[in-house]
């Protein structure tokens, strides 16, 4: 039987590109679709997630620390293959349950980044499973959850603005670092920050090598402005490699990891905004009458 809540996240997630409000605020989600291990059907549940570099994010079953796993574990165990949305793009992934030190090296950050994690743990005497989901290439363009170009951009955009926000806050709530602290950059929150600019640099690689010539050759008029979007995408790259430079550090303080961020969102939201004034109109032009 759908519950009606769940029911509820679904609908204003995929109305709104992924963002939410409510109970799931700010947090990192994503609709995972499994099929169910007894009757076949196809499954969707708003679950958590955190990043974990390249092609794999994961997720927790911890059901609120209940005593039996959620359902959509024990669909993906008999059927490894998931559908999984991140309001902007939906792709088939491969699920994969950690065991062994794989999983309490990602249970132990992700209890770091968020206590509430220990406290399910506490709560059952069940190992809360941690599952990898390891995207399945497609070999062609990435699904866009969009209906044009320019919303796909914006789209695109948006979701590199949230997932900066949260950066950011946790950056702001981790303590203080440095030589003699005791304290540094949490373990997550590395892995947050150096997903993030990997995102980044695909993105802008792709429109460099794609989308930029495209518009070039069917709109020279636009020239100083792609001249201008590719040599800012120069200058973002260069804070990102800043960023991953400190936050790669042994003992990465905080404080300078924060000023980093701040530089880049600094630019970056810049150069998005530009990029989206000057393009989106132009991408979602209607196409010329032909004679």
């Amino acid at each position: 039987m759908p519950n009606d809540f769940n029911q509820q996240v679904i609908e204003e997630f995929r109305a709104n590109a992924g963002e939410v409000g409510g109970y799931f605020e700010g947090a990192r989600l994503i609709l995972l679709t499994t099929t169910g291990a007894r009757s076949g059907n196809r499954h969707t549940t708003p679950v958590g997630y955190y990043p974990d570099g390249g092609d794999r994010v994961l997720v927790i079953a911890s059901a609120g620390g209940a005593p039996t796993h959620p359902a959509w574990f024990h669909n993906l165990v008999a059927h490894p293959q998931v559908t999984v949305e991140t309001g902007v793009f939906t792709y088939e992934a491969k699920a994969e349950v950690l065991a062994g030190s794989a999983r309490d090296e990602a249970f132990a950050r992700a209890v770091e980044a968020d206590p509430g994690w220990a406290e399910y743990q506490a709560k059952t005497t069940r190992v809360i499973p941690v599952v990898a989901l390891h995207e399945i290439a497609s070999g062609g363009p990435p699904n866009v959850n969009a209906s044009s170009m320019g919303q796909a951009v914006k789209a695109i955009h948006d979701a590199f603005r949230r997932e900066l926000a949260l950066i950011r806050k946790e950056v702001a709530a981790s303590p203080p670092g440095g030589p003699g602290s005791g304290s540094g950059l949490g373990a997550q929150l590395r892995v947050n920050c150096l997903t993030f600019c990997q995102g980044l640099h695909n993105h802008h690689t792709g429109e460099d090598v794609a989308m930029f010539p495209f518009l070039a050759d069917r709109h020279p008029e636009l020239a100083p402005v792609l001249d201008r979007l590719q040599k800012e995408h120069q200058q973002i790259a260069a804070l990102t490699a800043e960023l991953k430079r400190v936050v790669d550090a042994p003992s990465a303080d905080p404080q300078r990891v924060r000023q980093e961020v701040e530089r880049l969102t600094t630019e970056l939201e810049a150069h998005l905004t530009y990029e989206e004034e000057q393009l989106i109109p132009v991408l979602d032009a209607p196409p010329a009458p032909t004679a």
